[in-house]
């Protein structure tokens, strides 16, 4: 059984890989490459929403997300 992951890049996106189900807006799936990763836009600047272009680099985004102890 394959597991599903999400990890938040540093100034960057969240890295989904795994088998997913990515829905709109109005509950229509999305297509999502399989068995491949995705990256989905944390900055907001992306022109391709929900997916990651880089804009994140352009916009200077700064955020990086630890756990805790």
């Amino acid at each position: 059984m394959a597991d599903t992951s999400i990890k938040v890049r540093k100034d960057g996106p969240y890295i989904v890989r795994g088998p997913i189900t990515l829905l709109d807006a109005n509950d229509q799936p999305m297509k999502v490459p399989e068995g491949s990763a995705v990256a989905l836009c944390r900055c907001g600047h992306s022109a391709t929403k929900p997916f990651c272009d880089g804009a994140h680099r352009t916009a200077e985004f700064k955020s990086e997300v630890v756990a805790d102890s």
